[in-house]
């Protein structure tokens, strides 16, 4: 993704070609690629990085003792990952992220942004206000996946979804970003019984 095209991204919206280069040198940039199904953080980490996704997805996952993972969201090319870890130094990861396919990954040291000498850099404050939309956003997906899952009936967890997604797009014809497996584990369900249901709504 070239410096105009992240200026277009929630993260630097606001900021102009100039303002984002000088920001990548001040944060450290660093891109990397990451093939399908390869760990870019592991829960425990500690990490001092945000992930911004310039292409593919990634998967926030969440794994217990028994290898069950769940699936917590999925991050698509101009969205961030990490954000709340990067900002606190020290504290271990709680979930695992994923590459759901060949992904790259812009990372920025954001504890940066906070240091005394970028205090008066017109483009900080165009960052910091752009971080803040960005983690409401992620809160509000949070939000959204406990109503998906608190409903104790598959379809009822189908439903409350699928309405969801309906909802944000403005129509009743959309993509999910999830195949069946990633689904059955955001809905923390057993791919089975969501198969069973989704052929008995399809019916």
């Amino acid at each position: 993704m070239e410096t105009a095209a992240l200026c277009l991204t929630p993260l630097f919206r606001g900021t102009s070609p100039q303002e984002t280069e000088e920001m990548l040198a001040c944060l450290g940039a660093e891109r990397r690629s990451f093939a399908k199904g390869e760990r870019i953080y592991r829960a425990g980490d500690t990490i001092t990085a945000l992930g911004v996704v310039l292409q593919g997805s990634v998967l926030i996952e969440s794994s217990d003792l028994w290898g069950n993972t769940s699936v917590l969201d999925s991050v698509g090319p101009g969205q961030i990952f990490a954000e709340t870890y990067a900002c606190c130094p020290g504290e271990p990861l709680m979930v695992d992220v994923t590459a759901a396919e060949e992904s790259q990954i812009l990372f920025l040291n954001i504890h940066a942004l906070l240091l005394p000498q970028y205090a008066g850099e017109s483009w900080q404050r165009k960052l910091l206000t752009g971080l803040l939309a960005m983690s409401t956003q992620k809160n509000l997906a949070l939000s959204r996946r406990m109503f998906c899952v608190t409903p104790k009936t598959v379809r009822g967890r189908l439903t409350t979804y699928l309405a969801g997604q309906a909802a944000l797009e403005g129509r009743r014809e959309f993509s999910i970003p999830f195949d069946r497996q990633q689904l059955a584990d955001y809905l923390n369900l057993d791919r089975s019984a969501l198969s069973r249901e989704l052929s008995r709504m399809q019916e």
